[in-house]
């Protein structure tokens, strides 16, 4: 028998007759006997892959099979664009069996949420801070709405391990496991993650079901047209994507949402038709330029990274991208986006704006031409996601005893690590200022909760990541999106802000501030929204293969003329560099730069280790800079006795550093257990063990 001929009858029907595929793909095939047999997995496809398919077919049979009803099936997503484009696909897949799917997140109306409280689907598509939201409600009978969840659906599911919100994430589903009375089936779907087995454990948690890795090779894979060019500037990558690829549908991505809105302007300059796409615009803003982008052929959609997982815009002719993403994981998911038809090979086409950004996609693009993949890693000691999951038990069960706590969500892999004694400091910190309030052994919020987080019915506590102050633009009547708030201090005194949103001009008439709310008119001149945030932390790996690349003598195949010049000109730069060093230049006016290609959780480690030895000390993900160096011995063996220090005598990455967001729920954590949280999250390990081993050279330059 086949692993189609295990499927539930009408589902074998519907696959042949009503969606007329004469095969299942291997994913999909391959997939059917673990999930049948309720096995917790990972499922790997590149993007298009038909992963969604391979999850949802088998659970489909199980649930015909074995009589599920009510929402017996959680499909979680990371983003809610990813959910709006899954639900036609998903209604039409389900319909055909005679089950039903619906929607629930924040944009979702009330009416429809009551609606499907008071006949509940077979299938919920959710994010988890909507789950949560469902948790926490008094308006809801969790035990009768969640309380028949056999099966659990993550899409993008790296995207969710490698922060907070896995953490998060993995407590819900260990909650629902509370309320269902058994453990639910945890299927993870991703195109791209370098650690599957560590990863599928990760998932599968404290389950006791086998759990599988669901990877089948693909046969007659098509080779991917991957290039680099040296472009010098935003207005230089307008002008190049202008000029190739006339007649196609390109795919822009650009890692940031300013220079999304710049270089939608200048593509509209150059006479492009052109869409934009980023997430601080109106999910109406968002659907129409997404729409006309999909039936649209000669045009241009430039986006954030909100297009990289899996929303569906069409056919794609290229992905270009304008300087580099920071991670190869993020590379694979955006150059999967092409190559769906059989004519067209998977393409990517790097425009690089800054040296920096050249270094960074010569590094990412030796990774990916080597096969390598970041390792997801959960982030260590989520103490802060432990109060928050001990105040929405508290709100879930309308108070709760100490030992229960343990009982909903004691197995979850990320609180199963935190030692018995940190846990109970914990929630005796938050007894103590008052965060909680205890009743003769009965824990409930106390007031100093209620003031910090009970605002709009505890909505503080459905998010674990903190989001920074936004203000909603008007154009009229008309949403456009969201802005930071100092976008309204650009302008001049007196007059008025100017902002660029939607890929236009807007001056701002007026601001309501107790509202949050911006009004503006169109307008010829040039404004700029500003957002908070900077570069990301690169990967130790991706820094080394930046060194390699500059240690190399080849030209790797795919770089222009242009690139190949710069690239030459990198090296002649960088010719110090030798195999097994790690240097310090050192100039006439006693500045220092050493440059360890370690990534700027290590650098900014040591920059705070060597900041009594300078003037001034920076550092990024390359090197660390020293400015007027008091005395170069002691400099050098400062950074020796660094080397050898074990990671726990390390002076720790300081908690300003700029690439450190802060812990959100921070309050209800005694100060030295959050700075052990701190710790464990920014270890040196890695870096030390390689860069030990390296000789030392302080090399003197003119």
């Amino acid at each position: 028998m086949s692993a189609f001929d295990q499927l539930h009858p009408a589902l074998q029907h519907h696959i042949v007759n009503s969606l007329g595929w004469p095969r299942l793909r291997p994913l999909q095939e391959a997939t059917i006997e673990p999930v049948l047999r309720g096995e917790n997995a990972i499922l790997l496809a590149p993007t298009a892959g038909g992963k969604t398919e391979a999850a949802c077919f088998p659970v489909l049979s199980r649930m015909l099979s074995e009589g599920w009803d009510g929402i017996s099936v959680l499909y979680l997503c990371p983003i809610k664009a990813l959910l709006n484009n899954l639900l036609p696909r998903l209604e039409y897949y389900a319909g055909l069996l005679g089950r039903r799917v619906a929607l629930w997140h924040g944009d979702v109306s009330a009416s429809r949420k009551a609606k499907i409280i008071a006949d509940p689907p077979d299938i919920l598509l959710t994010t988890p801070e909507s789950l949560e939201a469902m948790l926490v409600s008094s308006r809801i009978d969790h035990r009768w709405l969640l309380g028949r969840v056999r099966s659990a659906i993550v899409d993008e599911v790296h995207a969710f391990a490698g922060d907070d919100r896995g953490w998060h994430l993995l407590s819900l589903v260990e909650r629902i496991q509370g309320l269902a009375g058994q453990e639910v089936q945890r299927l993870g779907l991703s195109a791209t993650v370098g650690n599957p087995e560590a990863l599928c454990d990760w998932l599968a948690g404290g389950c006791q079901a086998r759990r599988s890795v669901v990877n089948p090779l693909t046969e007659g894979a098509k080779s991917s047209d991957v290039q680099l060019d040296w472009v010098g500037s935003l207005k230089n990558a307008a002008i190049v994507i202008s000029r190739l690829h006339r007649g196609e549908k390109r795919l822009v991505f650009v890692d940031s949402r300013s220079r999304v809105e710049l270089l939608a302007m200048e593509l509209r300059g150059l006479g492009v038709n052109t869409f934009v796409s980023h997430s601080s615009l109106s999910l109406e803003e968002r659907k129409a330029a997404e729409s006309a982008f999909a039936e649209g052929s000669n045009c241009v959609i430039v986006a954030t990274s909100t297009l990289e997982l899996g929303i569906d815009v069409g056919d794609l002719d290229r992905v270009i991208q304008v300087d580099a993403p920071f991670s190869v994981s993020s590379f694979l998911q955006r150059i999967g986006r092409t190559g769906r038809r059989a004519d067209v090979a998977r393409n990517c086409l790097f425009l690089a704006t800054t040296e920096e950004a050249f270094l960074r996609s010569m590094g990412l693009l030796s990774l990916w031409r080597s096969g390598f993949v970041e390792p997801v890693e959960p982030p260590a000691l989520p103490l802060h996601i432990y109060a928050q999951q001990i105040m929405a038990l508290c709100l879930q069960e309308r108070g709760i005893i100490e030992a229960d706590i343990e009982r909903w969500i004691g197995k979850m892999p990320g609180f199963k690590l935190i030692d018995a004694k940190q846990r109970s400091a914990v929630l005796h910190y938050m007894l103590e200022t008052g965060i909680l309030h205890s009743d003769s052994g009965l824990l409930s919020i106390g007031e100093r909760g209620e003031r910090t987080f009970g605002y709009q019915h505890f909505m503080e506590l459905v998010s674990v990541f903190t989001t920074p102050p936004m203000v909603k633009v008007f154009h009229g009547k008309q949403e456009l999106g969201e802005v930071h708030e100092l976008t309204f201090a650009v302008g001049k005194e007196g007059s008025p802000a100017l902002l660029t949103l939607g890929g236009r001009n807007w001056s701002t008439t007026y601001v309501d501030w107790p509202r949050r709310r911006a009004y503006v008119e169109s307008t010829e001149l040039r404004g700029r929204s500003q957002w908070l945030g900077s570069g990301q932390p690169m990967h130790f790996t991706l820094c080394q293969a930046i060194e390699g690349e500059l240690l190399s003598e080849e030209i790797p195949e795919g770089y222009s003329k242009r690139a190949e010049v710069l690239l030459e000109q990198l090296r002649e730069e960088f010719g110090w560099l030798e195999p097994g060093q790690t240097a310090v230049l050192i100039d006439s006016e006693r500045n220092a730069t050493w440059w360890t290609f370690a990534g700027a959780v290590f650098n900014a480690a040591m920059a705070d280790a060597l900041g009594d030895l300078a003037d001034k000390v920076s550092s990024d993900n390359l090197a660390i800079s020293l400015s007027k160096v008091v005395d170069m011995t002691r400099l050098k063996n400062r950074i020796r006795r660094l080397l050898v220090a074990e990671d726990d005598e390390l002076v720790q990455v300081p908690l300003d550093a700029k690439f450190i967001q802060e812990l959100k729920f921070s309050e209800c954590i005694p100060q030295n257990l959050l700075d052990a949280e701190l710790r464990g999250r920014y270890s040196c390990n890695t870096q030390l063990e390689t860069i030990r081993e390296a000789r030392l050279d302080l090399i003197n330059v003119v």
